[in-house]
Order: structure tokens, then sequence, then C-alpha cells
């Protein structure tokens, strides 16, 4: 169940999060316990797809940490380091949002929506940059790379994949 993690291999990331990764969601039921972390089945798939539409345009959020900060943690994008267990995103210190879909099927469906928005959008303007809440803005490339690390996090999270095998360090 385990499967193969290497960030700076991108038709790897655009394969796993357009297909394997949705395709891993879909064994998610109501009641799969969380590994780590106080987030329900459906608030996971809804905080993916709000960070989908973040990265797509559809959502805006500010960047609160200082430019300064952001240059210091941007080489983690391109690092095959997994995302942390502990990581709490800047924008969300105030809790998760309440939940806007009825069902965790629908908030499914919006997610790949949100999935296919972010590919169009990044392949009609990849330089365009879309503000991330920790690293600020980043163009399509460095997205990919942020979900690519961020859809492996919190499938982990709900045991929908093992640790990943990473490839050996190289530049």
């Amino acid at each position: 169940m385990s499967v193969r993690f290497d960030v700076k291999d991108a038709a790897l990331r655009e394969s796993f999060l357009r297909g394997e990764f949705l395709e891993r969601l879909a064994a998610l039921e109501e009641g799969t316990p969380a590994r780590w972390g106080g987030m329900t089945p459906q608030q996971m798939v809804e905080h993916l797809e709000w960070v989908f539409a973040i990265s797509n345009g559809r959502e805006r959020v500010e960047c609160p940490v200082p430019a300064a900060e952001r240059e210091r943690v941007k080489p983690f994008l391109r690092s095959n380091m997994p995302t942390p267990r502990g990581f709490e995103n800047p924008v969300l210190t105030q809790g998760l949002p309440p939940l806007r879909h009825a069902t965790l099927d629908a908030a499914r469906a919006a997610l790949r929506s949100e999935v296919g928005r972010f590919f169009a959008a990044a392949a009609s303007e990849p330089a365009a940059p879309r503000t991330h809440p920790l690293f600020g803005p980043l163009d399509a490339e460095d997205w990919s790379r942020a979900h690519y690390k961020h859809a492996h996090h919190h499938l982990l999270q709900f045991g929908l994949i093992e640790e990943p095998e990473r490839p050996p360090r190289r530049a």
C-alpha cells in the first residue's frame, strides 16, 4: 500500500494527483479514523478542496508569514522531505471552517473538480502566482510540489497509504 515519493519527478506528481490520489480517497469512509490530528474524513477532503481552489485562483488567502521566513522555508518544497505530522496551516490556527458539502461523496466530487481546475490553470498560466498560506506567491510548478506533499500527508493521516518509498537524495 506504499507509493513511490519523489517531489522532483513532475510526471509522477501529475500522475499521482490526477489519478492515484483521487482513487485512494474513494476508499475513505465517514467512520475512517485518523492516525493523528482531529480532522474527520470529510473535513480532510474539504480542506484539500479548499487548498486546490486557492492554487487555481478560485479562493484567495493572505500569507501571514514574513517574506524572510517564507524564503527560509521554500526549499522544503523542492526537498523529498514529506510534510510532517504536526504541521499547522497558519491560516487555520483558529480551527477548520464549517463543512460546505452535505456528504463525503459530494466533497470528493468537489475536490475532483478543483484538481481539474488546478491542472487547467497550470497549463494556461504556469507562471501566474497564487498565494500559498505559508510559502507566499507560488507558480504552478511549486503549487504542484505543495499539493503532492500535502496529498501524501493526508492519505497517510487516514491510512490510505503507508509511508512512501523515497528515492536516494540527489541534487
